[in-house]
């Protein structure tokens, strides 16, 4: 049975920061990083696109049969953002579209990658975690840049990682994804430990920068946003066979 989420995301917008920060402390004593339970079939990758100085939201989810990784269903929304640019509160502007995008899918994914950060966070509540606590889902984040933390470059080959540590706590990686090109970081959202979001997104590399979750997923937004694809939850192959 799935959660009912009963937070104030809807209200996201009129909140002032010492608010957030509050939701953020909060939110961050729920976190569970204890290893996965239960197999993983299929696998989302979440992500928004919007301006800084618009309140337009596009976000999408995509489905992937795990660990084929192929593309079963999607769902994409628009909605208005009011949440401020902030760095380290960014969750507050794209938590009430990525709801949205989640609430419309009627079986729910096994596991929701975020273009974006977990652990790996100041406060330790990056968007995968963020949301991963207010739906109780299991969650990992891959984001493009480092938010909290320092590391040792990993080393040049596809699939090398070192350590992401801040205050003398371990919060992620940094993955050399495909040769010569820069660090992806990952950390778990929630309901994983760390070894699972690294595990995880091993898996889930193909042949780009970016793990196929969440390429998949800036791919199908940013479709979405030329008006290529249509708003609402869309099925590509049989649920049923996953």
């Amino acid at each position: 049975m799935d959660r009912i989420i009963e937070t104030p995301e809807s209200n996201y917008g009129q909140l002032t920061i010492a608010e957030a920060k509050l939701i953020q402390e909060n939110l961050g004593e729920q976190i569970n990083l204890s290893p996965m339970e239960g197999e993983i079939k299929t696998i989302a990758g979440a992500d928004i696109s919007l301006d800084i100085n618009s309140e337009k939201v596009y976000a999408g989810m995509v489905v992937l049969s795990y660990p084929d990784l192929k593309p079963i269903a999607y769902s994409l929304v628009e909605t208005i953002n009011m949440f401020p640019y902030v760095p380290g509160y960014l969750a507050f502007r794209e938590i009430p579209a990525l709801l949205k995008v989640y609430e419309q899918i009627p079986v729910k994914p096994d596991c929701i990658m975020f273009d974006g950060n977990g652990i790996l966070h100041a406060r330790r509540l990056g968007i995968a975690t963020h949301f991963g606590v207010l739906t109780d889902t299991v969650t990992l984040g891959c984001a493009k840049k480092k938010l909290a933390g320092n590391y040792a470059d990993p080393g040049e080959m596809k699939g090398e990682y070192s350590l992401v540590t801040d205050k003398g706590d371990t919060i992620g990686y940094a993955l050399r994804s495909k040769l010569n090109v820069k660090p992806v970081f990952i950390s778990p959202g929630h309901k994983m430990s760390l070894k699972d979001s690294m595990d995880i997104t091993l898996q889930c590399l193909g042949k780009h920068r970016l793990p196929e979750p969440t390429r998949r997923a800036h791919e199908f937004v940013n479709r979405f946003r030329i008006g290529e694809l249509k708003e609402g939850f869309h099925e590509l192959e049989q649920w049923s066979l996953f």
